[in-house]
């Protein structure tokens, strides 16, 4: 439990800094378009079609139009680097998946046509205890129990051999082709991807703290807020 702990911690920590890091550089980026002579911030309230206001355009079209695109490029490329590496069959995936919605509520949004609870309540089923769930991944649970207030339900494939292969390989679903399709997932080290997601790490909690930091500007920025 301590390994997998600290892993959780010392990615947190680094998400810090890189967040920090991210921060100046977009607040950069923002103050590089900012008209000569304009006083303010980024947030304040200014008139329509004053310099204040086309300058909150434009950092608004930075993002959406240059920013947001570049991130979707990395994180295709980051994707792409996936295929470099493969499944070892350590079968973790198969025996432990989790969700925060129960069978039922993971029913219901399949019969309102959610593609990922489809195909995940076509293959996976849950596990009759906790307890249960427990022998497989004990150290994960207890990290998911200590750390996330909401409720967490676990499921498992009953299509899984004794000699940890799929009795359905060829039929798989899509959520077994491309797992993992995040790079900030927890993986064992005998996943095959575990090298993968060490490598693409540093790029991805960069990507991700941008993604954070622009929906603040988004949220904060007043642009179009008077005389409208």
């Amino acid at each position: 439990m301590e390994d997998l702990s600290k892993k959780i911690v010392n990615m947190r920590r680094k998400y810090r800094e890189i967040f920090l890091t991210s921060v100046e550089a977009l607040k950069q980026r923002v103050d590089e378009i900012k008209p000569k002579g304009l006083k303010g911030d980024i947030f304040d309230t200014f008139e329509k079609d004053s310099d204040g206001e086309k300058w909150q355009r434009a950092v608004l079209e930075m993002f959406e139009n240059d920013i947001s695109h570049e991130i979707v490029r990395k994180w295709n490329e980051i994707l792409d680097f996936r295929k470099n590496f493969s499944c070892k069959g350590c079968a973790t995936c198969c025996n432990l998946a989790c969700s925060e919605f129960s069978p039922e509520q993971l029913k219901e949004k399949a019969k309102n046509g959610d593609k990922f609870a489809t195909q995940f309540t076509s293959i996976f089923i849950p596990y009759e205890s906790k307890e249960e769930a427990k022998e497989i991944y004990p150290e994960y649970i207890k990290l998911v129990e200590d750390t996330i207030e909401d409720s967490v339900y676990f499921y498992h494939c009953p299509k899984l051999t004794e000699c940890k292969r799929c009795s359905d390989y060829e039929n798989r679903p899509e959520i077994c082709r491309v797992f993992p399709d995040n790079p900030l997932s927890i993986l064992p080290e005998s996943c095959g991807f575990y090298e993968w997601r060490l490598q693409v790490e540093p790029v991805a909690l960069m990507l991700h703290s941008m993604v954070e930091i622009i929906d603040y500007y988004k949220q904060k920025i007043p642009f179009g807020k008077i005389g409208r």
